[in-house]
């Protein structure tokens, strides 16, 4: 039901944009100045975006809403929320429709993984993670048989997996230590990874590994790696936040994959890695605005349903001042993952705005999701309303495709180079 409405616009996609075009040089005109044509708001979103968003919204309060609280204790991903996910085709967003997938916009995928953390940051960061990384790697450097292959797979049934990051290699990401051997049509794989997202459920996985370890960095390859080649999962990790989407160390034995299944060029692997990062890191954005979002509308109502000494404790002045600096937050940091979105999907460099968005966006989310476990008081600290979740799922934002510090350093290093002479 979900996947036939969406999918309905898209087919209707060069209607829809034209007429988002004359509706957005319309929506330009103000009573302040003449009218501008072609530059819309950033909060302007097409028709198909706007389905897109509505459909998320509606599907994440029927459907995963009413899981989320047991697969957080449980620490697992409801069978049904995935299969969910596939039938309404909010796992191959920009894929293209004749691989199985919307072929919709980047900021389409952005708004599907806002609208699920309002709800579960964790099943927003499975579809993140598959999305913004996995299918964008295939799209982006796959040949045509590995496209053909596995992106309708990845759009139907199978999830997708991002393997980097190693025990010595977190922010140093090149420093991994998997190899690659070439013996005869394969390679053979050996190694371990971290930290990995979606391993326990996914079917494919981009492996980095390095084939000629003398070249440093410019040995590391990615390698389409299907579970039963002999993915083995090491041991999933216990974590505070985002319980229920899986974190598993993996182990690679002598796995063999078939030279066809190397992704890109040989020892360009760290080039992929680099160029695809920058799409994640908003995509991280977008689940840290969700999250803050989701957080803020569970605690506001209760503010004016409390009361306290005859007054509704959202009256007093100081609360005012709080809720109204966390809005102006929330709002800034959804500008700036839009703006980031925007700027990729018009093929300008927008290494820097991902980083922006990413740093501060993580930095709202655990402003706004602690300030609204304070404003609910008691009950906001017992784990029978979500404000408890939202506070312990935002910590990763800092931490994941990239640490605040490596983000505040990459945004150095363009704002230096911009103005030396």
């Amino acid at each position: 039901m979900f996947r036939s409405l969406f999918v309905s616009a898209v087919r209707q996609q060069p209607k829809l944009l034209r007429a988002s075009m004359q509706q957005a040089a319309v929506r330009g005109f103000s009573a302040c100045g003449p009218m501008r044509e072609g530059i819309p708001s950033l909060n302007t979103l097409s028709e198909d975006e706007e389905m897109m968003r509505d459909v998320v919204s509606r599907f994440a309060r029927e459907v995963v809403q009413p899981k989320v609280a047991e697969m957080d204790e449980k620490e697992i991903m409801d069978p049904q929320v995935i299969r969910g996910l596939f039938e309404a085709g909010l796992m191959g967003v920009e894929t293209p429709v004749d691989l199985g997938g919307a072929e919709a916009s980047f900021l389409s995928a952005i708004l599907v993984v806002e609208e699920l953390a309002k709800i579960d940051p964790s099943v927003s960061a499975m579809c993140d993670v598959h999305n913004t990384l996995v299918n964008t790697v295939f799209r982006s450097y796959g040949s045509d048989a590995l496209k053909s292959k596995y992106l309708p797979q990845l759009s139907s049934e199978k999830i997708g997996s991002f393997c980097l990051s190693e025990a010595v290699s977190g922010s140093d990401a090149f420093a991994l230590q998997t190899r690659a051997v070439l013996d005869g049509d394969h390679y053979v794989i050996n190694g371990s990874k971290m930290w990995i997202t979606n391993s326990e459920e996914a079917g494919i996985f981009l492996v980095f590994a390095n084939v000629d370890p003398s070249k440093g960095y410019k040995g590391i390859t990615c390698f389409v790696v299907e579970k039963d080649m002999g993915v083995v999962i090491a041991k999933k990790e216990k974590k505070l936040g985002i319980r229920a989407s899986s974190t598993c160390q993996l182990s690679f034995d002598d796995v063999r994959v078939p030279v066809e299944n190397v992704l890109g060029e040989i020892g360009k692997g760290y080039k992929i890695a680099i160029e695809i990062l920058n799409e994640g890191r908003v995509g991280i954005a977008a689940q840290m605005v969700g999250l803050a979002q989701g957080a803020f509308d569970s605690a506001m109502p209760y503010l004016f349903e409390r009361k306290q000494f005859g007054t509704r404790i959202g009256d007093f002045q100081a609360m005012q001042h709080q809720y109204a600096q966390i809005a102006v937050e929330i709002e800034a940091a959804r500008l700036l993952t839009y703006n980031a979105a925007r700027m990729k999907e018009e093929g300008k460099p927008f290494i820097k705005e991902a980083a922006m968005a990413k740093l501060y966006a993580s930095q709202v989310a655990q402003r706004a999701s602690a300030k609204a476990v304070e404003w609910m008081g008691g009950v906001g600290f017992t784990r029978d309303l979500p404000v408890e979740k939202f506070y312990r799922d935002c910590m990763i934002g800092a931490i994941y495709e990239g640490t605040s510090n490596i983000q505040l350093q990459t945004i150095a290093k363009i704002l230096a180079k911009d103005y030396q002479a």
